[in-house]
């Protein structure tokens, strides 16, 4: 008989009392900041996913790899301090440099001239710029971990905050503008 993995348990009934594990063995109640920053920063995940599902060619790729880098700051945010050694690979002043050079390359294809937006010009930008504001409520959380030296932050919250700006362009970048609606005929 082949191998086949062994199934995901989904439920352990081990947050049945209100108290989640972190990356190892401490247990936190679900109520705990690290925890809510946590749930906001897998809500982006989600919101990108929407994205990721709404875009095509090379704009598809962008988002997954900013998924792939989201689930890096999502496990430094679950890591105690004590135990981050642990993780294989963290955000580091490459992975926002990364952030950075893109940021340059979507301002070459985006005119995001100093201007607020009204979302919803398609699904694909609106999808977009709904994964920004989660990004930016996900990013509020984690510098309030930061600020109680929960978190060290050194790179993953510069990360964040250059993800929401690289969203913000994306959704220019691939918005498609409208034609003008022909007035209705009286008849």
């Amino acid at each position: 008989m082949p191998w086949m993995p062994r199934a995901a348990r989904v439920t352990t009934r081990t947050g049945d009392r209100g108290e989640t594990s972190l990356f190892g063995k401490e247990r936190v109640r679900k109520t705990d900041p690290r925890i809510e920053a946590l749930g906001d920063l897998d809500e982006a995940q989600a919101a990108l996913g929407l994205a990721r599902a709404a875009l095509r060619g090379r704009d598809r790729a962008v988002v997954l790899e900013l998924q792939r880098g989201l689930y890096l700051a999502m496990a430094e945010v679950a890591t105690p301090k004590a135990d981050l050694r642990r993780l294989r690979m963290r955000i580091d002043g490459a992975a926002v440099a990364e952030l950075d050079a893109l940021v340059e390359r979507l301002r070459e294809r985006a005119a995001a001239e100093g201007r607020f937006v009204i979302p919803g010009e398609d699904a694909a930008s609106a999808s977009l710029d709904l994964a920004r504001t989660v990004a930016r409520r996900a990013e509020r959380r984690v510098a309030a971990l930061v600020d109680r030296k929960v978190v060290g932050g050194e790179h993953v919250l510069p990360w964040l905050n250059r993800l929401s700006d690289v969203l913000f362009l994306l959704a220019r970048a691939v918005e498609r503008k409208p034609t003008a609606a022909k007035p209705a005929r009286r008849g």
